[in-house]
């Protein structure tokens, strides 16, 4: 038998979680145990004592919950707080796709996310999806790049919470992206991350020429920056979260004591420990334990 938590997570004002939701995971998973309210109506942990492991009682747990917009996420007690963030930026800790946006702004959106969207289901390579898209942008004024940023980017809902408080706790955290720097610098410092890394665009008298200075960051970049900040700071994998929504953040994702595919495509999920499909970045801080009252609300 081993020692877990199950926490519940729902959303207070549309989808509230209640006692009833408890009661039904525990018969499902024919458990008694302890329960703790993190915030009323939106997070619960539930510590039982199971042979299954973690992933099927998670299943259980979804089972049990089908047709309700709660989040399951089934994780180890000891442990649970990390000491490292590693984070994916587009579509994950921003609503949109950066390089999509700046294809909109020059008419060739459509185009940019077919090959957007061949990489995130695994069906692309990210090195020659980033040169064709980049080919497509040649010419591209450094002025229309800071207008997209202004106008088209927004961050996703408990961004700021999930960095700054786990932040305050005393974790590092990093941005790591397969798009560029110009973004995941300007989003690293409006969210407040230690660090970040991205691709790094050229530019020839103002404008882009199409070309993307070497190494590409893809995906084994991402597990390289998670594997280089463990030993440079003495943590092992257990101390790591990593969150993502594709296919190139699989083997972060992997590497990661607790990797999350937050609202992540279907082949992402197949390899993460956790999936958050309903609720936001603040998720993240309830999985590792934290109150409601403890987040660093910005």
């Amino acid at each position: 038998m081993t020692a877990y938590v199950l926490t519940l997570i729902g959303d207070a004002r549309s989808a509230p979680l209640e006692p009833a939701h408890v009661e039904r995971v525990f018969r499902r998973l024919t458990a008694a145990g302890e329960t703790d309210w993190l915030a009323q109506n939106e997070a619960c942990d539930l510590f039982f004592d199971s042979a299954l492991s973690a992933a099927g009682i998670t299943a259980r747990a979804r089972d049990a919950l089908s047709g309700s917009a709660i989040d399951t996420v089934c994780t180890a007690i000891e442990g649970r707080r990390k000491k490292l963030l590693v984070s994916d930026m587009d579509s994950t800790v921003i609503d949109q796709e950066s390089i999509a946006e700046l294809g909109d702004a020059i008419g060739l959106g459509s185009r940019i996310r077919r090959i957007t969207a061949a990489v995130v289901r695994g069906d692309m390579g990210v090195s020659e999806a980033l040169r064709e898209r980049m080919a497509l942008m040649k010419g591209m004024e450094h002025s229309l790049l800071e207008s997209v940023y202004e106008e088209r980017i927004s961050l996703k809902a408990g961004a700021r919470t999930l960095v700054q408080t786990m932040r305050r706790h005393g974790a590092f955290c990093i941005l790591v992206s397969g798009g560029f720097s110009f973004f995941t610098r300007r989003i690293a410092e409006r969210i407040g991350f230690d660090d970040h890394h991205g691709n790094q665009l050229e530019f020839e008298d103002g404008k882009l020429t199409g070309a993307v200075l070497e190494p590409i960051l893809g995906r084994s970049a991402k597990l390289s920056a998670l594997t280089k900040l463990c030993d440079e700071r003495g943590l092992a994998p257990c101390d790591v979260l990593a969150v993502g929504d594709g296919a190139n953040d699989i083997e972060m994702i992997e590497g990661a004591g607790l990797g999350v595919a937050f609202h992540g495509a279907d082949s992402l999920k197949k390899q993460a420990n956790a999936c958050i499909d309903h609720g936001d970045l603040t998720a993240l801080l309830y999985i590792q334990g934290f109150r409601k009252s403890e987040f660093v609300l910005s």
